[in-house]
């Protein structure tokens, strides 16, 4: 009886170990799949939070695009703005530039200027030329008497510009043209005698001759016509001269 109950209690033990033992791999597996569920939950939350970390840095990444749009616009309009500027600076210069220019030359009118008259340099002083210009373009024009009398006031207003010589010579040549032969001769002798270096004096002298030549006054023109050659030797107006004093009988 005693060996019976022993071997009961053996085999229920048995089936105890047994039961303990087929129970260890379903829990084993259990513990498996939480951990497994549990992995992939912290994994979607890291996906998820690493994916609201990239949204985030998509939208920070547009916004500086958008400013960085921004402030090229900017910089394009502050270009173009520097550009007009600049534009209307270089517009300011010049206009200031022209401004003075025009002011010197204005300036200048009223000033004594340094001038070369016939190869002979001089003071011309304001309003000298435009007078000497105005008796030349009447005497050009045929207007011989105006031309006289402006050549004459001229003459009297400047007496010593650097125009005098060529004046005289000219005023000798409107007397002329006038058919005032003692007149002519008269200015074109003080041209001769009071600038003998000057370009005009040959050239007086030699419508001296002529005057003579057209009155009969041969022994004078002939006089006058060696005083050419004589002093003037080599110019033009000798070479003239020596070709007229040829045709002299």
């Amino acid at each position: 009886m005693t060996h019976r109950f022993s071997w009961l209690r053996m085999a229920a033990a048995a089936c105890v170990a047994g039961t303990a033992v087929m129970a260890l791999p379903a829990h084993a597996g259990m513990f498996d799949d939480d951990q497994a569920r549990q992995a992939i939950l912290d994994l979607r939350t890291k996906t998820d939070s690493l994916s609201s970390q990239l949204s985030a840095a998509q939208r920070t990444i547009l916004d500086q695009q958008n400013r960085l749009d921004q402030l090229n616009q900017q910089v394009a309009t502050l270009r173009g703005q520097n550009e007009d500027l600049t534009n209307q600076v270089a517009t300011l210069q010049k206009q200031q530039k022209d401004y003075y220019t025009d002011l010197d030359g204005r300036l200048k009118k009223f000033e004594p200027q340094q001038q070369t008259v016939d190869g002979v340099e001089g003071t011309v002083q304001p309003g000298e030329t435009e007078a000497f210009n105005a008796a030349s373009q009447q005497f050009r024009s045929g207007d011989f008497k105006n031309a006289a009398t402006s050549f004459r006031s001229f003459i009297a207003k400047y007496p010593q510009s650097p125009y005098q010589p060529t004046a005289q010579y000219w005023l000798g040549n409107a007397l002329y043209a006038l058919r005032d032969y003692k007149g002519s001769t008269s200015v074109w002798q003080n041209v001769a005698q009071k600038y003998p270096q000057h370009p005009r004096a040959p050239e007086a002298l030699l419508a001296i001759a002529n005057n003579q030549l057209e009155q009969g006054q041969k022994a004078a023109a002939k006089k006058t016509l060696e005083q050419i050659v004589a002093q003037y030797g080599g110019s033009d107006v000798a070479q003239s001269a020596q070709s007229k004093l040829s045709q002299i009988k």
